[in-house]
C-alpha cells in the first residue's frame, strides 16, 4: 500500500525588524506552507516575500489568518462574534490572495491560526464562520482543520475540500483535541518520538492521548510549527523518516 500525505508549516511570522523561524531552510522539507496574514504575525513586507520564496520551491501556498492579536501571538482565547470571524477570515485571506497573484500563483489552502484554530474546532459557530467565508472567496480553496473538529465538518457542510491536520509535536487530549499549551505535557519534545507518532498517525490511523488510550485519526497533513527553536532539525528528520518509511511526501490537491 502507497502512503501520502502534507507536510505543513506555518511560516511568514516575522514582523518588521523582528524575525521569527527559518522560513527559507524549512520550506525545503515541507509541501505546503501556511502564511500568516498579518493579524497575528507578519506584515505586507514579509507576506510578499514568503510568497514568492514559496512559490519558487513550488510549495502549496496558504493563507493562514488568526486573531487580531500580536502582542500574544493569536493563541490568547477571544470572546468574538461569528459575523466578527466571517469578516476577518474575508479580510486576511483577501490579502495573502493578492499577493499570490502578483507571483502569478494561486492559494491552494487556508488554515486558521492559533487560538482560533482551536475555537473552530469545538465551537460549530466559529467553525461555520470560518468555513463559509473561505467558500465565498473561493469554493475550491482546502480548508485545513484539527482531525475529526468541527472545523473539519463545517467545511465539508459547507461543501469545501477538507485536510485533516495532525500534530507531530503536540500531544492529544482522549477527545481528539490538541492540550492546551498551558500545560506542562502540551509538546512533544523528544524529536525521535514525535517522529514514531507521525509514521503511526500516518499508517495506522492512531495516536497515544495523554491518558495512555489510543484515538482513531485521519493524516492528510502534519504540521511543523515555523517558530519552535528546533523546527529546522525536526522538518530535515521528519522528511527523512517519511521516505524511510514508505510515505511519499505530496501536497494536498495536487
Amino acid at each position: 500500500m502507497t502512503y501520502f500525505v502534507d507536510v505543513n508549516s506555518d511560516l511568514g511570522e516575522s514582523f518588521g525588524a523582528f524575525k521569527i523561524g527559518m522560513d527559507d531552510l524549512v520550506m525545503n522539507y515541507i509541501s505546503s506552507a501556511n502564511i500568516a496574514c498579518g493579524f497575528h504575525a507578519g506584515d505586507y513586507n514579509v507576506m510578499q516575500h514568503s510568497v514568492k520564496m514559496a512559490t519558487e520551491k513550488k510549495l502549496g501556498i496558504g493563507a493562514h489568518p488568526g486573531l487580531l492579536d500580536l502582542i500574544g501571538f493569536g493563541r490568547r482565547p477571544m470572546k468574538i462574534d461569528p459575523q466578527d470571524v466571517y469578516n476577518l477570515m474575508i479580510y486576511q485571506v483577501g490579502a495573502l490572495q493578492a499577493f499570490t497573484h502578483i507571483n502569478q500563483n494561486a492559494l491552494n489552502h487556508v488554515k486558521p491560526h492559533g487560538a482560533l484554530y482551536n475555537m473552530a474546532g469545538k465551537d460549530p459557530e466559529i467553525a461555520q464562520a470560518i468555513a463559509e467565508a473561505v467558500y465565498a472567496i473561493n469554493p475550491k480553496l482546502i480548508l485545513y482543520g484539527l482531525a475529526g473538529s468541527e472545523l473539519v465538518k463545517a467545511g465539508e457542510k459547507a461543501g469545501l475540500p477538507v485536510a485533516e491536520e495532525v500534530f507531530a509535536d503536540r500531544t492529544y487530549q482522549p477527545d481528539g483535541s490538541l492540550t492546551s499549551r498551558t500545560l506542562e505535557n502540551a509538546m512533544v519534545e523528544d524529536a525521535n518520538e514525535a517522529v514514531s507518532r507521525v509514521i503511526r498517525m500516518v499508517k495506522d490511523g492512531k495516536v497515544e492521548a495523554v491518558d495512555g488510550s489510543d484515538i482513531a485519526i485521519n493524516a492528510d497533513t502534519i504540521c511543523i510549527h515555523g517558530d519552535e527553536p528546533k523546527s529546522l532539525e525536526f522538518a530535515k528528520r521528519l522528511c527523512t523518516a517519511l521516505t524511510e518509511n514508505g510515505i511519499i511526501i505530496k501536497r494536498v490537491g495536487k
